[in-house]
């Protein structure tokens, strides 16, 4: 299984990082789209959306995406979706995760599928605007912190993170994704350092823990769909991916990092 998962994933990253160098802004703003419809479909049959709701619900996001890409003033939707994504993942989910998953309505679910995915998906073109290097860092962030944890888990593990949610999920876990989210970051800052001049002490300080916090924010992600599959009673959100199961098992703790680091440091390019 786990050859089966770095094969799938070495795959994935090859096709990401050839769409990020080669595909125009427009392009590659419409291939996300698509990928995050996937993870909405995926969405829906965890809430046991009717065939009929479903397509309306998916529909309806694309028709979102579409109206930002065409007809918005650019970037006009993006602040007010990270905001909005932000106030979910930094209080609401922590929260719900707290006091223990309840079941709500599939409008409630809705309306929440579309604050997780969507301003990910702006995110995503964001970022890219602003710097393909800047997206792949951020990536690159969740991917270090999942690898850690996975590792970190299986030798240290120990004492459970949130065994009525993810019974596989330890604080060693935890503390191996910062430690090495730590270190990631500080070499990315290095050569940030390096390639634009020297960075204020107080601004490195600054920039690590932000990227702890990207980091914690990354773990409510994987514990949130964690509680939505329990609910639905499944192991995977689907079977698109080898190995690692759905879309949304693989974007999960994406979903709060992207619209976090585009509101912390993307810049409008027309500004």
């Amino acid at each position: 299984m786990l050859k089966l998962r770095v094969f799938t994933a070495i795959g994935l990253i090859v096709c990401l990082l050839a769409a990020l160098h080669w595909l125009s802004p427009l392009w590659w703003a419409l291939l996300m789209l698509a990928f995050i419809l996937l993870a909405a479909h995926e969405w829906s049959r965890l809430w046991s959306f009717e065939p009929a709701e479903e397509f309306a619900y998916l529909v309806t996001l694309a028709g979102c995406g579409a109206l930002e890409q065409f007809f918005f003033r650019p970037h006009s939707a993006s602040l007010p979706a990270f905001g909005l994504a932000a106030v979910f993942w930094l209080l609401a989910a922590p929260l719900w995760l707290y006091s223990g998953w309840k079941p709500v309505s599939k409008w409630t679910a809705a309306a929440m599928g579309g604050i997780i995915l969507l301003p990910a998906w702006l995110a995503t073109v964001e970022l890219r605007l602003q710097s393909e290097l800047l997206l792949l860092a951020a990536m690159a962030l969740v991917w270090v912190a999942d690898i850690a944890a996975y590792f970190a888990g299986r030798t240290f593990g120990r004492h459970k993170l949130a065994p009525a949610i993810s019974p596989g999920k330890t604080w060693e876990g935890v503390a191996g994704a910062m430690v090495a989210v730590l270190l990631y970051s500080a070499g990315v800052i290095h050569v940030w350092e390096t390639a634009t001049g020297e960075l204020d002490s107080h601004v490195w300080v600054l920039l690590m823990a932000l990227c702890c916090l990207l980091c914690g924010i990354s773990v409510v992600g994987d514990l949130f769909e964690s509680a939505v599959k329990r609910r639905a009673g499944v192991k995977d959100s689907g079977v698109l991916l080898p190995g690692h199961g759905g879309v949304l098992d693989r974007i999960d703790a994406l979903l709060p990092v992207l619209p976090l680091a585009a509101l912390i440091f993307a810049r409008n390019p027309s500004a």
